[in-house]
C-alpha cells in the first residue's frame, strides 16, 4: 500500500504569519479533540495514562496536525486508514465515522481502535478526516490482553478486528455494531463509554473545522496545507543537510522468547544519508520473516518506528508531518518480521518491543556517522509495571480489565544532554502519563508497596541514559491474572559514542513467604491474593565517554542517590569527598589513568 509519507508536497511562496497563525488553529483542534476525550474517557487507559492520540489528515490523506500525541500513533497510519476508508467506502457522505483497528490496512495493532470521521464543506466535498486513536484495555483478545506476545496467528489472538467499518451513518450508531463490541469485549460499559468519548472527540474535530473553513475559506485552508508541507520538507531538507554523507548499519535485538531464534530477534537497519539532496534512506529488508507470535511489526508500526530514529537523531525543531516524512524513504519486503505483514499474521505487541528495536537500530546508526548526532538505545519495554491486569472486582462483583502504567523509564542519552527520564519507549516519547496510586487503587482491587528509582542502574556516559525503575504491586482481596511482553533482560540498551549499557528488566513473583520466582519474558501468571509482582523496567543506554562527564553532574547523581560513590569513582572517575565535595587531585589522577 502507498503512504503519503513517499509523496512530495507542493512548492510555492510561503505566507510565514498566515503559516503560523493556521497551524497553531490546527493543532488547536487537535488538542482539543485530545482534551475530549481525556475528560470524557472511562477506561483507566485513557482518563488516567492517557494512551490515545488524535490528529487531523488531508482529504488525500497526508498527515497535517497531531499536537501532542503518540508518535508511534500517528507519523505513518492514519493516512493510511484514512486511504483504506476511501477505498472500501468511496462514496463518503456527511454524518458518516467508521470504526478502525486492522493492521492490515493501515492501523498500529489491533488494540489500538481508531475512530474516523471524514469533514466535508457546505458543497459536500470530502475535504478532511478527524482520527481518534484509543488504546483498549480489551478488544476481544482470546486472553484478557491488549498485548499477546504468543499468539500464532491473528485468529489465535481473537480480537476483534475493523478494517474501516462503519459505525455510523447520518449522526448515528449503526446498532449491529455496537452490540458486537458489546458481547465480544469483557468490560462492554467501560468500551462503551470510550467509544462515546473517540466519537465526541471526532465529532468536535468536525464542528471546529467547519467553524475554520467559514472563517478562512476550504480553498484558503488547502492552500495553507501545501505550503505547510512545503515548509516542512525545506526544513527537514535543512536538517538532513548536516549530517555527513555517509551510509550506516546498525542492530538491535529482542530478547529470545518460545518461537524466535535462539538469539532472539536481531533487527538490522541500513541508514543511508544523502546530505547534498536532503535525503535519508532506511533499509529494513535484511531482516527475518514474520514469526508466529505476536511480535510481528505492522507496516504502519514499521515506517513510524524508522522515522521516529531519524527524528530522534536531528533538530528537533522540524515539524512532523507528510512534508517532513517525504525527505525519508523507507524501504520494506511483504513477509517481514518488520516490514508489510501478511494476514493472518499477529501484530497484536507492533507498537513497543521489536518496533523500538528499529527506532534504536535507526539512531544508533547515525550515531556511528558522527557524535554530534544520533541517540543511544533506548530502553525495552514492556515491563510488568505497564501490565494488562485483569480479574474479578470483590468490592464491585464484576469483571476488571485494565492496564496499568505504574512506570518504566527507559531515555537515552544523547549528544548535548540526559535522558528523557521518563519517556517510557521509543514510540511514546513521553506522552503517556504514569498513573497516580492512589487513583489506581480507589478503581481496582490492587496494592502499590513500592515505585522508585534504582541506583547504579543507568546507562553511563558524557550524557547518561535512564535509571531503572522498581515497581512492587500485588492484588487485593482477590486473584490477579498479570499479561505483558517484557524484552531487555538478555539485550539491555547499549551506549553509542562510548557510553555504557543500562541495567537490563527483569520480573518476578513475590511469594507469600518473601521468596522471588523470575518470571519469563513474555509474563503470563496468576497472582494470589498474597503474592505480589516486583518489576525492573529496562534503563537506557549513555552517549559518550562517561569520564567526560561534567564533575558536578555527577556529584547531582550521586547527591540524588541516582549513582553509588563506587559508580562515580570507577565508571565516572570522580572521587568525593564527605561533604560531597570533589576531590580534584584524585579525580584527575582517575580521569588521566
Amino acid at each position: 500500500m502507498s503512504t503519503s509519507a513517499n509523496r512530495a508536497p507542493s512548492s510555492g511562496s510561503i505566507d510565514g504569519v498566515k503559516l503560523a497563525i493556521l497551524n497553531n488553529r490546527w493543532e488547536a483542534v487537535a488538542r482539543k479533540m485530545a482534551n475530549t476525550l481525556l475528560r470524557t474517557g472511562r477506561s483507566g487507559v485513557l482518563a488516567t495514562a492517557r494512551d490515545f492520540s488524535c490528529c487531523i489528515v488531508t482529504a488525500d490523506n497526508r498527515l497535517l496536525a497531531t499536537a501532542e500525541s503518540i508518535p508511534i500513533h500517528v507519523l505513518v497510519g492514519p493516512d493510511m486508514m484514512a486511504q483504506s476508508m476511501c477505498d472500501l467506502h468511496p462514496n463518503l457522505r456527511p454524518g458518516d465515522a467508521f470504526l478502525h483497528n486492522s493492521p492490515y490496512h493501515g492501523c498500529s495493532h489491533a488494540a489500538d481502535l481508531s475512530v474516523l470521521v471524514p469533514v466535508f464543506d457546505q458543497a459536500g466535498r470530502h475535504r478532511y478526516t478527524a482520527i481518534v486513536k484509543a488504546h483498549q484495555a480489551d478488544i476481544g483478545n482470546s486472553i484478557p490482553t491488549t498485548y499477546f506476545g504468543h499468539a500464532r496467528d491473528v485468529y489465535n489472538e481473537g480480537a476483534l478486528i475493523f478494517p474501516a467499518v462503519q459505525v455510523q451513518r447520518d449522526y448515528k450508531d449503526i446498532d449491529d455494531i455496537i452490540r458486537m463490541c458489546k458481547m465480544r469485549i469483557r468490560v462492554p460499559q467501560q468500551w462503551w463509554g470510550d467509544y462515546l468519548g473517540m466519537m465526541g472527540a471526532g465529532r468536535i474535530a468536525e464542528r471546529e473545522i467547519h467553524a475554520m473553513g467559514e472563517e478562512f475559506c476550504w480553498d484558503e485552508l488547502a492552500g495553507f496545507g501545501e505550503q505547510w508541507f512545503s515548509y516542512s520538507a525545506e526544513r527537514m531538507r535543512t536538517a538532513i543537510a548536516q549530517l555527513p554523507k555517509k551510509t550506516a548499519t546498525a542492530s538491535s535485538t529482542h530478547d529470545a522468547l518460545p518461537g524466535t531464534p535462539e538469539e532472539g530477534v536481531k533487527i538490522n537497519a541500513t541508514v543511508a544519508v544523502d546530505s547534498e539532496n536532503g535525503y535519508i534512506d532506511i533499509d529494513l529488508t535484511d531482516n527475518i520473516d514474520a514469526l508466529e507470535l505476536g511480535i510481528n511489526v505492522s507496516e504502519a508500526c514499521t515506517r513510524t518506528a524508522a522515522l521516529i530514529g531519524v527524528f530522534n537523531s536531528i533538530d528537533h525543531r522540524v515539524p512532523r508531518n507528510a512534508g517532513s516524512f517525504s525527505r525519508v524513504r523507507v524501504k520494506l519486503r511483504e513477509g517481514a518480521v518488520v516490514g508489510i505483514p501478511q494476514h493472518p499474521t499477529s501484530c497484536s505487541v507492533a507498537t513497543t518491543n521489536v518496533a523500538d528495536r528499529i527506532s534504536n537500530s535507526v539512531q544508533t546508526a547515525i550515531a556511528s556517522m558522527d557524535s554530534r548526532f544520533g541517540q543511544a538505545e533506548t530502553g525495552a519495554l514492556s515491563p510488568a509495571t505497564m501490565a494488562v491486569i485483569s480479574g474479578k472486582d470483590p468490592r464491585k462483583g464484576r469483571p476488571f480489565v485494565n492496564q496499568i502504567f505504574l512506570g518504566a523509564t527507559g531515555g537515552a542519552g544523547t549528544p548535548t544532554q540526559d535522558s528523557w527520564m521518563t519517556i517510557a519507549h521509543a514510540g511514546n516519547a513521553g506522552m503517556l502519563y504514569i498513573d497516580s496510586i492512589e487513583i489506581l487503587e480507589l478503581a481496582y482491587p490492587i496494592r502499590c508497596y513500592q515505585r522508585r528509582l534504582v541506583t547504579d542502574s543507568e546507562g553511563a556516559g558524557e550524557f547518561t541514559g535512564a535509571p531503572s525503575l522498581m515497581g512492587e504491586y500485588g492484588p487485593h482481596g482477590c486473584s490477579m491474572t498479570v499479561n505483558a511482553v517484557s524484552d531487555g533482560t538478555v539485550n539491555a540498551a547499549k551506549g553509542a559514542a562510548g557510553g555504557g549499557a543500562a541495567q537490563g528488566a527483569r520480573q518476578f513473583r513475590k511469594r507469600a513467604d518473601g521468596s522471588l520466582e523470575e518470571l519469563p519474558v513474555v509474563v503470563s501468571v496468576t497472582i494470589a491474593p498474597d503474592e505480589r509482582v516486583v518489576s525492573y523496567s529496562c534503563g537506557g543506554g549513555g552517549f559518550g565517554d562517561p569520564k567526560s562527564r561534567a564533575m558536578e553532574k555527577v556529584v547531582a547523581d550521586l547527591r540524588e542517590g541516582l549513582i553509588s560513590e563506587q559508580r562515580a569513582r570507577d565508571v565516572y572517575g570522580v572521587t568525593v569527598k564527605g561533604d560531597f565535595a570533589v576531590d580534584l587531585a584524585a579525580t584527575e589522577e582517575l580521569r588521566s589513568a
